[in-house]
């Protein structure tokens, strides 16, 4: 196995064993100038000494990548100590050091004393932002929580999620102040789809939530375990849909529903399938409708069609996926709401109430049901077209 491969896995070594560096190790995901940016002089001293004394391959890898980028890095070679590291470890530490000395560095008569790391601003310490996108067809949404980096610039944690799947994705990215406020202008900005600035508790509670709901069948993405409990919210902390609702209130007038479905109807919102062994009782009766020997008219079997959506309803909005679908509209109603829609936010309050009751909304959940099988229901329709299509009296040449 060679030493870049060992690299990255020897850094989560060297993270549970240096504590105090392990939020500057794990961010860097094995890459060495993201890690030099996190740990500072002092810090990369430490971390690479302690590689050179235990795993010596992975810290003459990490000491070779280090060459190359310039006077920070050779000052963190510098600074490391040779009393304590065995044989492999001081030949890869000098090894380092003669490339230093061929590219014109001045290694003076010796290593220099550590050099202490400065300590960020205090006042770098309390960024703390969150952003959030629309919900996709799907029901996935991305979300963005941003703080301070204890060394300087600021920490991203990207996370892709949904309220019915959990957590799907996660990243973190270490980037600059500059940088933060050119991203957030960038998400909110956009004209296609854009996201909004959020409160970052309620964030953090919407992420809580969508982890709650992870399935046993499909572990969370690689990361996020690790930092699960740095992102959690605080006991009182409510999701941004509920302050949404604490905001406007649930009611919404009579036609609230009835907008809600005709704007799912024109491809803005929703439909968020269901889980797909909820409808294959409905596919398995279409299969069904569309191998019947039996000839109908074309309005019976519509009405054969209508019949089965309806029968469907209550299999496939259960109580669980009934509460999921509220909080989808929940937080559609905190987007609008951010966006100065008030007025469609209201709209999705009211839709998210009537999820909430045993039999509501069905004008909604039939919009939702009739939109996810109707590219089904045009092929059917299709078939059956070609299937009654009359046979040419045209003769044929050679027939």
């Amino acid at each position: 196995m060679t030493p870049a491969v060992l690299l990255p896995e020897a850094l989560e070594r060297a993270a549970l064993a240096l504590e105090r560096d392990a939020d500057a190790i794990r961010p860097a995901n094995g890459d060495p100038r993201r890690l030099l940016a996190g740990l500072g002089v002092d810090g990369a001293a430490r971390v690479l000494g302690w590689l050179l004394a235990e795993l010596p391959d992975a810290g003459g890898a990490l000491a070779d990548a280090w060459v190359e980028l310039g006077d920070e890095a050779a000052q963190a070679l510098l600074a490391v100590r040779e009393e304590g590291l065995g044989k492999p470890g001081r030949k890869a530490l000098r090894r380092a050091r003669h490339r230093l000395r061929s590219r014109g560095v001045d290694l003076g008569g010796g290593a220099p004393p550590p050099t202490v790391a400065k300590l960020p601003p205090v006042a770098g310490d309390r960024l703390d932002e969150a952003l959030v996108s629309p919900q996709d067809p799907t029901g996935m949404r991305m979300v963005y929580l941003i703080s301070g980096h204890p060394s300087g610039g600021a920490r991203i944690f990207e996370i892709l999620l949904d309220e019915q799947r959990g957590i799907a994705e996660f990243e973190l990215y270490s980037t600059g102040r500059s940088q933060v406020r050119s991203f957030v202008r960038q998400f909110t900005g956009r004209g296609h789809f854009p996201g909004v600035a959020a409160e970052p508790e309620a964030v953090r509670a919407l992420i809580a939530r969508c982890a709650a709901r992870q399935s046993a069948a499909k572990p969370f993405p690689r990361g996020f375990a690790e930092w699960r409990g740095k992102l959690a919210p605080g006991a009182s902390a409510l999701a941004p849909g509920a302050l949404a609702r604490e905001a406007l209130g649930a009611a919404g007038d009579a036609a609230a529903l009835e907008r809600v479905a005709a704007r799912i109807r024109e491809g803005l919102l929703g439909p968020w399938p269901p889980p797909a062994e909820a409808l294959q009782p409905l596919a398995n009766r279409f299969e069904e409708l569309r191998k019947s020997a039996l000839i109908v008219a074309d309005h019976q079997r519509e009405a054969q069609i209508d019949a089965a959506l309806a029968e469907a309803l209550p299999g496939v909005f259960d109580g669980a996926f009934r509460a999921i679908c509220a909080d989808r509209f929940e937080e559609n109603a905190y987007l609008a709401w951010k966006q100065a829609r008030e007025p469609e936010a209201r709209d999705c309050l009211a839709a998210a109430a009537a999820f909430r009751t045993p039999s509501g909304a069905e004008v909604v959940a039939r919009a939702m049901l009739d939109t996810l099988c109707a590219p089904l229901l045009a092929r059917m329709r299709e078939a059956r077209g070609a299937e009654a299509k009359p046979a040419s009296l045209l003769v044929t040449p050679g027939s």
